[in-house]
């Protein structure tokens, strides 16, 4: 017998080749008229041409979004929505650029529009990370949580093919952990199991040639797949590492999750035989974990912190901030077990399953 209880998250989803071009009827149907689009600095361009697009709906652009949403740039942001008497938020990026939209409407209220052309996923999620100090904080809560999210495979095909392979096995983690979370539930799962198989898939393709349109749309829904299940459960071990990774060495967010993956798996892998069964097969390897590392070796993308720019003195410190305040997770903490995981992360070992 099965008990649980799963919480439908509001949203409206539009999914295609050119679904870009709805933005306008988008920003109608919530009855608005003045959207402030934003991006981060490189994205600035492409904003100002949506901006361009939408006419006299535009209301302006911000293009200040960056790693890790620091409060300081969201204040920033919302400032400037307030001197344009903006009605509504247009967010045309990644996961900075979302995060930053979530952070504005947390503070502002505004509804959300969001573009991505990652695959994070967190477009589907009532989660906002913020950064103060060097530390980044998380919470929950449907005051950010997009009203519309645009999907459009096209807006995909420029993303270089190492970052769509780091911000797929980013999102992958997303549907990992919803596989073992404390509050999981059949549809969920059923969610999650198809956003792996479709980036196990569809990344190869995709570094093999990033111009194939089919590919990008199967990696598009994986990340809606993974961001969906992300935003109904609650994460584990993976992503507390990655919160204290990313906030206090300030580590490229989609590489992090890269690197710690096989090694979160490797640490829950006994207590969860069943599930990692299901992590092997959809990988194809005996092991969840040396299958992960193995792909991710496969598909060219960074193995190590230290690769990332993580110095080894950190170690300690991560250990230290990784085992305090801890998210539930289905295997006990272990401070030793979890140095020797940071260790090996930090190195580029293959995980170790103990």
């Amino acid at each position: 017998m099965i008990d649980f209880a799963y919480d439908v998250l509001p949203g409206r989803v539009v999914f295609g080749p050119a679904s870009r071009d709805q933005v306008s009827a988008e920003i109608s149907r919530l009855g608005c008229s003045r959207a402030l689009v934003l991006s981060t600095p490189g994205y600035s361009a492409k904003a100002k041409d949506l901006a361009y697009k939408i006419g006299q709906l535009a209301a302006g652009t911000f293009s200040g979004a960056v790693m890790h949403t620091p409060v300081s740039v969201s204040e920033e942001a919302v400032k400037a929505a307030r001197s344009v008497n903006a009605d509504c938020l247009v967010s045309v990026g990644g996961g900075s650029t979302i995060g930053l939209g979530k952070a504005v409407a947390l503070r502002t209220d505004l509804p959300q529009i969001v573009l991505p052309t990652t695959y994070a996923g967190s477009e589907m999620t009532p989660i906002l990370g913020e950064t103060v100090g060097g530390k980044k904080s998380t919470q929950r809560t449907v005051k950010v949580l997009p009203e519309v999210v645009i999907y459009d495979p096209e807006l995909t095909l420029t993303l270089p093919a190492d970052v769509s392979v780091t911000s797929g096995i980013n999102a992958v983690a997303h549907a990992v952990e919803a596989l073992y979370a404390k509050d999981r539930n059949p549809v969920v799962s059923l969610m999650a199991a198809e956003s792996i198989r479709r980036f196990v898939r569809s990344l190869p393709r995709i570094l093999a040639d990033p111009r194939d349109l089919s590919a990008r749309s199967d990696a598009l829904h994986g990340a809606w797949l993974a961001g969906t299940s992300l935003g109904a459960v609650g994460m584990s071990l993976h992503h507390k590492l990655c919160h204290v990774l990313g906030g206090s060495f300030n580590l490229a967010h989609a590489e992090t999750h890269t690197v710690v993956l096989p090694h979160a798996i490797a640490y829950n892998e006994p207590a969860e035989p069943e599930l990692m069964g299901l992590l092997a097969e959809l990988v194809g390897a005996k092991s969840p974990s040396t299958g992960f590392y193995e792909l991710i070796g496969r598909l060219g993308a960074k193995r190590s912190l230290r690769e990332l720019g993580m110095p080894e003195t950190g170690i300690e410190k991560a250990v230290s901030e990784a085992t305090q305040n801890p998210y539930w997770n289905p295997r006990e903490l272990d401070r030793e077990l979890i140095r020797e995981l940071i260790r090996r992360a930090w190195a580029g070992e293959p995980p170790l399953v103990r």
